[in-house]
């Protein structure tokens, strides 16, 4: 295989990698949701090996499940899987806030600013995009504190809290994220660390506070439909858009 092949193989391979853990975040694609390689591999015009790489990262980061003669699935965490991941999540973002508490650059404050008021405007407007932007907020903090590795934990630990969420979570309106990330920045600008702490974890708590121990049921869409909202998008090299319907019990990943 020529550099240019290998090139755009992994390039087609990342597409399909971005697209399906944004549907995922997004939760167009529910816990527990089949992904067989071949379906995938045809809307996105890819081979199986490639689509096989995707989910091999997304099963590094959590969020799918390889079963071994049964495909890979959306991963679904159990109850006592959720509770754990949010303890973890509580003492790695934590981490991240005492480290950027009176050390955030003009240009990160401007940033982190755009970036809620991006969630400001999705809500109740774009529910997936609502759900997905609340979820990047604190892996953006995370990389503002320069640790590659803090960042990969944090990414992980987001992403699989909304899928928690997803199957766990009540109804709850993106409004109260929205404030409470102003507060975070707030805290974080004004140096006090202690604060910044207390903020994030009363925020944490709330996020945790909004699952229920009793799994949702809601009818599950097809495969093809939720990945046609990604494919050219995906592929094109953009950032997918976040086309699908608005989820009638408004639950969100934050």
């Amino acid at each position: 295989m020529s550099k240019d092949s290998s090139k755009i193989g992994s390039a087609r391979a990342s597409a399909v990698y971005r697209a399906l853990r944004h549907a995922i975040i997004e939760q167009a694609l529910e816990p527990g949701a089949k992904l067989p390689e071949d379906a995938i591999g045809e809307r996105f015009g890819v081979s199986r090996t490639l689509v096989r790489y995707a989910l091999g990262q997304l099963a590094a980061e959590g969020l799918v499940e390889m079963r071994r003669n049964r495909g890979a699935a959306v991963a679904k965490p159990s109850w006592d899987e959720a509770r754990d991941i949010f303890d973890v999540r509580r003492g790695l973002e934590r981490l991240v806030v005492t480290r950027l508490s009176g050390q955030l650059t003009r240009e990160q404050i401007v940033r982190l600013n755009q970036h809620v008021d991006s969630e400001e405007a999705a809500q109740g407007k774009n529910e997936p995009l609502s759900i997905r932007l609340a979820g990047e907020f604190h892996i953006l903090l995370a990389e503002m504190t320069g640790s590659a590795l803090l960042t990969r934990y944090v990414s992980e630990v987001s992403s699989r809290s909304g899928l928690i969420l997803a199957l766990y979570g009540r109804p709850h309106s993106s409004e109260c994220a929205v404030s409470e990330h102003r507060a975070v920045i707030k805290a974080l600008v004004k140096g006090d660390t202690a604060a910044a702490i207390d903020v994030m974890d009363r925020h944490l708590e709330a996020v945790a506070d909004r699952a229920l121990i009793q799994t949702t049921t809601q009818k599950r869409r097809e495969l093809r439909d939720v990945l046609d909202a990604y494919v050219s998008v995906a592929l094109a090299g953009k950032p997918p858009a976040s086309t699908r319907s608005k989820r009638a019990n408004g639950r969100d990943g934050r």
